[in-house]
C-alpha cells in the first residue's frame, strides 16, 4: 500500500479558493503498474463517487485496474484530507505555494502525473464574484504541452482575474 498525495501549484490573478466545481469531478491520471512497471497506455479518470468491487475481496475501491502486461488487479481509492472530514472533497486552493490538493491510497499502481481539467470554481478576491470556468488539458497534457490557463473579468472590482502555470507533483506520505 502507497499513500500518494497530489500537489498543486497555480498563478491566481485577482481570485482565490480555485477547486473543482462539484463532487462529481473526474480526476485525470497517469499510472504506472508496481509490479511490472508497465505503464497504463492511456490517461486514466477516477471519481470519488466511483465505485468498484475488487476481485476476491469484500472491498471496494474508487479504481480497479488490471494490468495488461502482468495481469495483475490494483486499485486506488481517495482518502479523505483528514480524519475528522467524512467528505473527501479537495480544499479550495488560496495559492502561491504549493498545496495539498488530494490523496490517494494505491494499492499495486503508482499515479506519474495528473492533468489539470474539467469545470473549476473560484471567487473574485476582492469581490467575492464567483466564477465557474473549463479547463481542457492537451492529449499529452496536465501542462506538458501548451499551457493550461483560464482568464476573464471581474467587473466588480474592475479588474483582469486568471489562473496560470498551473503544475502538479506526486509525493508520497
Amino acid at each position: 500500500m502507497v499513500k500518494l498525495r497530489v500537489m498543486i501549484s497555480m498563478e491566481l490573478e485577482g481570485v482565490t479558493d480555485v477547486r473543482p466545481a462539484d463532487d462529481e469531478f473526474e480526476y485525470l491520471f497517469n499510472i504506472l503498474c508496481t509490479s511490472c512497471r508497465e505503464e497504463h497506455p492511456k490517461i486514466v479518470s477516477i471519481g470519488r463517487k466511483d465505485e468498484a468491487e475488487i476481485s476476491g475481496s469484500r472491498g471496494t475501491a474508487n479504481f480497479v485496474w488490471r494490468c495488461g502486461n502482468c495481469k495483475k488487479e490494483h486499485s486506488a481509492s481517495f482518502i479523505p484530507p483528514s480524519p475528522t472530514l467524512k467528505s473527501p472533497s479537495p480544499p479550495s486552493y488560496t495559492g502561491p505555494s504549493w498545496s495539498p490538493f488530494i490523496a490517494l491510497d494505491c494499492r499495486g499502481l503508482e499515479i506519474t502525473g495528473y492533468h489539470f481539467s474539467g469545470r473549476w470554481v473560484c471567487k473574485g478576491a476582492e469581490s467575492g464574484t464567483p466564477f465557474e470556468f473549463e479547463l481542457e488539458s492537451e492529449e499529452g497534457g496536465g501542462g506538458r504541452g501548451e499551457e493550461v490557463r483560464w482568464d476573464d473579468y471581474d467587473e466588480k472590482a474592475g479588474e483582469a482575474v486568471g489562473v496560470s502555470e498551473l503544475k502538479s507533483k506526486i509525493e508520497r506520505f
